[in-house]
C-alpha cells in the first residue's frame, strides 16, 4: 500500500538532462547547469540538486527530477548518471531510486509524527 506521496512521486516524469558545474563544495549537493553539449539556451539555468551519496563529480552528465525541498533551495534530486567523466560510475557510491527515496521519505515522516505524538503526550502531563 503506497502513501498519497508516493503516489504524487511516482506520477513525475519531468526530466532534465545536464552537465554538473560544480560537486563537492557542499554536501549532498551539486550545482547543474541545463545545456549540455554545444546547444545554445536563451537562459541557461543553474540548480542546486540533492546528490544523497554524493556520488556525482564535475563534468558528469547526468538526469535529474523533482524531489522533494531539502533545504531552501534545492528541490531536485540526482536520476542517474549519463556519461561520467573521469571514474567509472560502477566505482562510485550508487545513487538511490525511486522506490529507496520513497522508503526513506515516509521513515522519516513516520520518526517525525512519533516524535510529534510523544512531545504532545509530554506537554499534556
Amino acid at each position: 500500500m503506497s502513501s498519497q506521496v508516493a503516489k504524487a512521486a511516482r506520477r513525475v516524469t519531468h526530466e532534465l538532462h545536464g552537465i554538473v558545474v560544480s560537486a563537492g563544495l557542499m554536501q549532498k549537493t551539486f550545482i547543474f547547469l541545463n545545456s549540455p553539449g554545444q546547444k545554445w539556451f536563451a537562459d541557461p539555468k543553474h540548480y542546486l540538486v540533492h546528490d544523497p551519496n554524493s556520488s556525482l563529480r564535475t563534468g558528469d552528465v547526468v538526469s535529474i527530477v523533482p524531489g522533494w525541498p531539502t533545504s531552501k533551495h534545492k528541490r531536485h534530486v540526482v536520476k542517474k548518471i549519463i556519461a561520467p567523466y573521469g571514474t567509472p560510475a560502477e566505482e562510485r557510491p550508487p545513487i538511490p531510486t525511486l522506490e529507496e527515496r520513497i522508503a526513506e521519505r515516509e521513515a522519516q515522516q513516520a520518526a517525525r509524527k512519533e516524535r510529534r505524538a510523544r512531545a504532545g503526550e509530554e506537554q499534556k502531563e
